[in-house]
Order: C-alpha cells, then sequence, then structure tokens
C-alpha cells in the first residue's frame, strides 16, 4: 500500500512529501510529549528517514533529551517530528499531515502519564467554527473564510 503523502507546519513554510507504507499510528502519552506540544498526547507516524523529503526547508531541531531532537517550524512553532538518536527512522506528527484522516491509532506509548478522561470524549457537547459567531466573523474579516 506504498502511497505518497504530504503535509507541514501551519505557516506553509516547511512541507514534505513522504512515502507511507501503512495507516498504523500511535499516541504517545508520556510527559516529554505533553511539554513539547502543550496536549494531553501527539498522535504520531513512524516512518523511515529514506522515505521522507522536506522542501524548501527542513525544520529546525532541538534536543528535547538526551536520547532524541524534535523537529519544528521556527516560525510558527508548529511540531513536526520526534527523532531518536541512531535511529534509520523517525515519527511524524499525525496533526502535520494534510490528511490526518488517512490514519488510525493501533496503540497508546508512554501510558504512565495517560489520562484516559481526555481520550473518550464522545458524550461531551460539540461545536463548529461557523456555529461561533464570534469567532466566525472574526476568521471572516481577518482573511475572507473559515479556516481549513
Amino acid at each position: 500500500m506504498a502511497k505518497e503523502m504530504t503535509g507541514g507546519c501551519q505557516c506553509g513554510r516547511i512541507r514534505y512529501v513522504v512515502t507511507i507504507h501503512d495507516d498504523d499510528a500511535y499516541l504517545c502519552h508520556c510527559r516529554m510529549c505533553q511539554r513539547a506540544t502543550g496536549g494531553v498526547s501527539i498522535a504520531f507516524k513512524g516512518v523511515t528517514r529514506g522515505d521522507l523529503r522536506w522542501s524548501p526547508y527542513e525544520p529546525e531541531r532541538y534536543r528535547s533529551s538526551p536520547i532524541a531532537q524534535r523537529g519544528f517550524c521556527r516560525e510558527c512553532g508548529t511540531p513536526l517530528t520526534y527523532e531518536g538518536d541512531g535511529a534509520d527512522h523517525l515519527d511524524l506528527t499525525v496533526g502535520s499531515f494534510d490528511d490526518p484522516s488517512a490514519f488510525r491509532p493501533l496503540e497508546h506509548s508512554g501510558a504512565e502519564s495517560w489520562h484516559p478522561e481526555w481520550l473518550d470524549t464522545r458524550g461531551l457537547p460539540a461545536s463548529r467554527t461557523e456555529d461561533n459567531e464570534r469567532i466566525a466573523t472574526m476568521w471572516r474579516t481577518a482573511v475572507g473564510k473559515l479556516p481549513d
């Protein structure tokens, strides 16, 4: 099932094309990922480094621990990668793909910091951006449309 997929950061400065061999992904709940993203977990897709091409820029990277670095966009701050030292693969953030719906989570990593109450939220009320008149008006005034 090899296919090429695209993605990038929020501001569009960093783009990538990667060959994907399956739709497997995972959620990481470790404290490092929580701190790096400001969220309770992050969704990752593991890829082989040789299957990934950055354009026009590679992400900036910072050493997030003694065993790994993380890639991000210096302009908008989008987290893009988790890169373990010496590995021939890396993890791309699922949310940075142009079509994140192509993936399905198969496992939880870092379960010692898991907050299960944040995962199954199907029973909570939901609203769409266009239903929040104040926010929708701000978007339309700023850029003429709602965000993608």
